[in-house]
């Protein structure tokens, strides 16, 4: 599904946001980046989806080089991702529905369906009693869960999200992961960068970075459990 080859990305004169990266993703994984901050984890899932492009090596994504991408295509590229974001970009002045709604009216569905398909994913991540709420009426996990569930909607083969726990309580953030691995479960992919290493057994796998590369990468005991 994806393939990172000696990927790096310089942003200044030997400043590297990610230094010689290799690794591959199967389809249907649960893949955890773990790490410090400033590790590379954010840059390596822009690099996904094509918001950070590589100063040298190749990113595939779905047999697609992410580095050829012309600007126009990408948009297209990105209706099979799902983007889950720290801070959920979430409209204020627009219901949870609207909210969920919004990525398939933009890429040209009818209200109709929009709405059937916003019902359905907001039903996913338990909201669907939230549908008419202001997204500031909501609790922080509520929140994330409305953006899990706008991410979903165009039926993503791929799921990014960057900390999508890190403001959150104990509770929501059981919740938030609970919803991911609900949809990995299903079968997509799902790539989630956090720094809170209670989530690190629910993973397939655990790719570990610190300066920008990969130090270390293992399946967790979960899975290695059902393996043997």
């Amino acid at each position: 599904m994806i393939e990172f080859n000696h990927v790096s990305k310089e942003f200044s004169r030997d400043v590297y946001a990610l230094r010689d990266i290799s690794l591959s993703i199967a389809d249907g994984e649960l893949i955890f980046l773990a790490g410090p901050s400033g590790a590379g984890k954010s840059t390596l899932l822009k690099m996904i989806a094509g918001v950070e492009r590589p100063t040298s090596g190749t990113v595939v994504v779905n047999g697609q080089n992410i580095s050829k991408l012309k600007a126009g295509s990408l948009p297209y590229f990105r209706r099979k991702l799902g983007l889950i974001l720290q801070t959920q970009g979430l409209l204020l002045d627009r219901t949870v529905l609207a909210n969920v709604m919004l990525p398939l009216i933009v890429a040209g569905a009818a209200s109709s369906e929009a709405e059937t398909r916003a019902r359905a994913a907001l039903e996913r991540v338990s909201l669907a009693d939230k549908i008419n709420a202001l997204p500031q009426a909501l609790s922080g996990g509520e929140q994330q869960r409305v953006a899990i569930a706008r991410a979903i909607v165009n039926r993503p083969q791929i799921i990014l999200a960057d900390e999508p726990t890190a403001f959150l309580d104990r509770d929501n953030a059981n919740k938030v992961i609970s919803a991911l691995k609900a949809f990995q479960s299903a079968g997509v992919t799902c790539i989630i960068s956090s720094h809170d290493e209670q989530f690190l057994d629910q993973a397939s796998r655990v790719i570990y970075l610190s300066k920008g590369s990969v130090t270390d990468s293992w399946k967790s005991p979960s899975k290695l459990d059902k393996e043997e």
